[in-house]
C-alpha cells in the first residue's frame, strides 16, 4: 500500500505522525511510505533521516494522492480539496469541530479513522492515552506558568515549601488527563484535588500517584463549591466521540478568586467550561470575569519529539494493520472499527453525528 505523511500545517503544530523508524518498518513490511519534504523538522527529523529510513520524499499533492494518509491533526480548510477517497488515519475529533469538515469528508467519499475512538480489548483509548498523559502533565506545567503575576496570574505557586502545601489544584475527570495532572501537581507538594466520577478507586489511584491528594464524587455542586477557591482547575472531561459537556458554567467562573487559572484540556472536543474557546500555542490565554483560560486544542504539540516518538509508537501496529489488511482490519477487530468516523459518505460514529446535526447522515457499520 502507498502511505502518506503530509506535513501538519494546523497552527503551532509541530509534531509528525510517523517517526523515521516506523517508516522503515513499513517499507520493511513491503510498503512505500510518501513523506512530506519538511515534515518531521519540527520533531527533529530531517529529511535525510526519512531518506535513510527507506521514505519517499515527495510534495503535498503526491502525498495525499496515496491509499492510506496518515495524519497527526485533523485536516484544516487548505487541505480539504486534497480530500479525494483515500483512507485518512489522525486525530479528528470531529464532536468539537465545525461541522464543514464533517461534510467535506463526506462528500469526498474519504474513509477517516479517529485515532481517539479506536478502543482496545479491555475499552480503554489507546492510541489517545499518550497525549493525554503529555497534555495532563502540560496542564500543570502550564497552569503554574500563568499563575505567576507578570503573566497575569495571581502570584501563588503550586507547590511545597519548607514541608507546607500551597495552592489549591482542582482536576475535574479521571481518566488519562486527569490522573497525570493530579500525579504532577501533587508530587509537587500543591493540595490536589480530583473530582471523579468513579472510573478508578482511591487505592488504585494512590497506586498511581504516590503523593498525598484527595478524591470526591464529581457533581454540579462539588465542582462548585471546591473550584471557588482554587487557585488552578484542569478541566479533564472526555465523552468518547462526543462534544464535552460544560460542567463549569460561567456562573461559576465568576465566582472563582481573581487571576486564578483554568486549563481546558477537553477543548479539543469542545470544552467544558462555558466560557472557554479554542486558543494556540502563540497566544494561548484569555481573561474572563478575572480567570485566566488556557485552551489550546494541540497542547502536546509544544514536545512534538516526545509527542511523536509515543504518538508513532502506540499508532504503528495499526498503520501496519491498514496497509496490510485495509478496511479488512476493522472487520476483524470490533475494537478497532470503533475508530471508523465516516465512510461511504455516511457518518458512522453516532456521537459525532448526534452533536453536529447530522443524523440524517448517520449509518450503522458495517
Amino acid at each position: 500500500m502507498r502511505i502518506g505523511v503530509p506535513r501538519e500545517r494546523k497552527a503551532d503544530e509541530y509534531r509528525v505522525s510517523i517517526a523515521p523508524e516506523g517508516v522503515a518498518a513499513l517499507a520493511a513490511g513491503g510498503h512505500r511510505v510518501l513523506v512530506e519534504s519538511g515534515a518531521g523538522e519540527g520533531a527533529g527529523f530531517d529529511d535525510a533521516d526519512y531518506r535513510a529510513a527507506g521514505a519517499e520524499l515527495a510534495d503535498q499533492d503526491s502525498v495525499w494522492r496515496t491509499d492510506l494518509v496518515v495524519k497527526v491533526k485533523e485536516p484544516i480548510a487548505e487541505e480539504l480539496p486534497l480530500l479525494a477517497g483515500q483512507l485518512l488515519f489522525t486525530y479528528l475529533h470531529l464532536a468539537g469541530a465545525t461541522p464543514a469538515l464533517t461534510r467535506a469528508l463526506l462528500d469526498s467519499g474519504t474513509t477517516a479513522i479517529a485515532y481517539e475512538t479506536v478502543e482496545n480489548a479491555r475499552g480503554q483509548l489507546p492510541l489517545l492515552a499518550p497525549m493525554s498523559a503529555v497534555a495532563g502533565n502540560m496542564a500543570i506545567t502550564m497552569g503554574a506558568y500563568h499563575l505567576a503575576r507578570p503573566a497575569g496570574g495571581r502570584g501563588l505557586l503550586p507547590g511545597s515549601l519548607f514541608d507546607r502545601g500551597f495552592g489549591k489544584v482542582v482536576v475535574i475527570g479521571d481518566g488519562v488527563v486527569g490522573r497525570h495532572s493530579a500525579r504532577a501537581a501533587a508530587r509537587l507538594g500543591a493540595n490536589t484535588l480530583v473530582l471523579g466520577r468513579g472510573r478508578i478507586s482511591q487505592a488504585e489511584l494512590a497506586d498511581f500517584i504516590q503523593a498525598e491528594f484527595q478524591l470526591r464524587l464529581s457533581t454540579p455542586e462539588s465542582i462548585a463549591r471546591e473550584i471557588a477557591d482554587a487557585d488552578l482547575v484542569v478541566g479533564a472531561v472526555l465523552v468518547r466521540g462526543a462534544r464535552a459537556p460544560w460542567v463549569i458554567s460561567e456562573a461559576m467562573i465568576r465566582a472563582m478568586p481573581p487571576g486564578a487559572v483554568i486549563v481546558d484540556v477537553s477543548i479539543d472536543q469542545g470544552g467544558c467550561v462555558e466560557t472557554s474557546r479554542p486558543t494556540t500555542h502563540q497566544d494561548p490565554v484569555f481573561e474572563r470575569h478575572g480567570v485566566l483560560h488556557y485552551c489550546v486544542a494541540n497542547m502536546p504539540g509544544a514536545y512534538p519529539r516526545l509527542s511523536t516518538l509515543a504518538l508513532s509508537t502506540a499508532t504503528l501496529p495499526h498503520i501496519h494493520r491498514l496497509a496490510d489488511q485495509g478496511l479488512a482490519a476493522l472487520r476483524a477487530d470490533p475494537g478497532f472499527a470503533r475508530g471508523l468516523n465516516v465512510i461511504d459518505g455516511q457518518v458512522v460514529c453516532r456521537p459525532v453525528a448526534e452533536a453536529l446535526g447530522l443524523m440524517d447522515a448517520y449509518a450503522g457499520w458495517p
